[in-house]
C-alpha cells in the first residue's frame, strides 16, 4: 500500500558534508569528505518523512547538482507526490534516492507501521557487515584491518597497480580470522585479474567484486572462476541484471545507483529469481543513509553498510556497530515513530 495522503507536502532540502577520518582510496578516486543531499517531507499532520542520497560519483551525480535538481521540482513535489510518480518524475540517482527513502518514511507515519512491514519482510535483525580497507601500501592496509578488532569480514580496496597481491597477503597475515573480500572498483583487465587469482585463491578470498570496467562486460565471458564474482557498476538497476547472467553470481545494490528502496527491492526480487545471491552496499553517508539499505540487506548474503564508520561525525541517533554487527534502531527511519535524526 502506498498511503496518497490529502493536502501539499512541504519540502526541506540542504546540503551535508562530513569529513572522513582519514584519506580513503579506491581506484581513480581519493575521498577526503562525502556530502550528501538530505531531504524532509512533511504534510499537514505533521508528519515528516526523510532520506540522504550521496548521488553517484562516477556519474558525475554530485549533492550540488541533486540539490538544484529537488528544488526544480519542488512545486511538483510539494503537490503530494506518491513514490510510483517519483519513479516516472526522476531518474535513478541520488535525488530519487533520497526522496523515495522520505516517502517511505513518510508512508510509515502516516499508516502507523513501520517500513520493514510496509516491504513485506520479517521484523530486521542485526547483520553481520563488511568493513573496508582502503587502498593502500600493505603495511598500512594490514594496520588497519587489525583496527577493526571487532570485525567477522573485511573487504579490501584494491586498485590498478601491481601491489594487489602484497596487499591481499599483508591483510589476511595480519587477520586469519576474518571472511575477506575484495573490490577492484573497476580496476582490472583480465590479463591482471588472471595473475592475482591464485594469491586470492590461496589466502582464502570468498568474493571479487567489480574487476572490470562498465561497458566491458564481456570480459567475464570465458573467464575462469574459481571464486564468486559481485557485479557493482556494472548493474544500476533491473535494466542491466538480465546482462550478467552466467557472468557473476552476486549483485551489488547501492541505493544511490538505482534511485531508492523503491527500485532496490525490485532488484533483490529479481536478481533472486534469475538466480543471483544478493548484496547491499553504499556511497558513504551518515547513518541516515545506511538504515533503508539496512531494510534491503536483510535480504541479501552481503551485507556492506559501514559507511559512517569513516566520518568524523554522525547523525543521532546512529546505527550501532558491535561484535562484527550493524544495528539500525527504529528510533533512527522508517519507524512510525521515528525522531528526527540530528547532526
Amino acid at each position: 500500500m502506498n498511503i496518497q495522503g490529502n493536502g501539499r507536502l512541504r519540502l526541506h532540502a540542504r546540503l551535508d558534508s562530513r569529513p572522513t577520518k582519514a584519506p580513503f582510496r579506491i581506484t581513480g578516486y581519493t575521498f577526503t569528505a562525502f556530502e550528501s543531499l538530505v531531504v524532509s517531507l512533511a504534510d499537514d499532520a505533521g508528519h515528516v518523512g526523510r532520506g540522504e542520497g550521496l548521488g553517484v560519483y562516477y556519474f558525475d551525480d554530485t549533492p550540488a547538482k541533486m540539490l538544484e535538481q529537488v528544488l526544480a521540482l519542488r512545486e511538483q513535489i510539494e503537490n503530494g507526490i506518491t513514490r510510483e510518480q517519483l519513479q516516472q518524475l526522476l531518474p535513478a540517482g541520488g535525488t530519487r534516492n533520497a526522496l523515495d527513502c522520505a516517502l517511505w518514511e513518510l508512508e510509515a507515519k502516516r499508516t502507523g507501521k513501520p517500513v520493514w512491514q510496509l516491504a513485506g519482510l520479517p521484523a530486521a535483525k542485526p547483520l553481520i557487515t563488511t568493513f573496508t580497507v582502503g587502498a593502500d601500501a600493505p603495511a598500512i592496509m594490514a594496520v588497519r584491518a587489525c583496527g577493526y578488532a571487532q570485525a567477522r569480514a573485511i573487504k579490501l580496496k584494491l586498485t590498478d597497480d601491481d601491489l594487489n597481491a602484497e596487499r591481499v597477503r599483508a591483510v589476511r597475515a595480519a587477520r586469519e580470522d576474518v571472511w575477506l573480500m575484495v573490490d577492484a572498483n573497476q580496476g582490472f583487465t583480465r590479463e591482471s585479474f588472471a595473475q592475482l587469482l591464485p594469491t586470492l585463491i590461496q589466502e582464502r578470498v570468498s568474493l571479487i567484486e567489480q574487476p572490470f570496467p562498465m561497458g566491458k562486460e564481456d570480459w567475464f565471458d570465458g573467464l575462469e572462476r574459481p571464486l564468486k564474482l559481485a557485479a557493482d557498476e556494472s548493474v544500476q538497476d533491473r535494466g542491466d541484471i538480465r546482462k550478467m547472467i552466467g557472468r557473476v553470481d552476486v549483485i551489488n545494490i547501492k541505493l544511490d545507483k538505482c534511485g531508492g528502496l523503491t527500485e532496490a527491492l525490485a532488484i533483490a526480487k529479481e536478481a533472486k529469481n534469475l538466480g543471483f545471491e544478493l548484496m547491499v552496499g553504499n556511497m558513504s553517508g551518515s547513518s541516515l543513509a545506511m538504515a533503508p539499505a539496512f531494510v534491503v540487506g536483510q535480504l541479501c548474503n552481503v551485507v556492506d553498510l559501514d559507511g559512517p564508520t569513516f566520518l568524523t561525525t554522525d547523525c543521532s541517533p546512529a546505527a550501532s556497530y558491535e561484535d562484527g554487527l550493524i544495528w539500525c534502531p527504529d528510533t533512527l527511519w522508517g519507524s512510525a515513530t521515528t525522531e528526527a535524526a540530528t547532526a
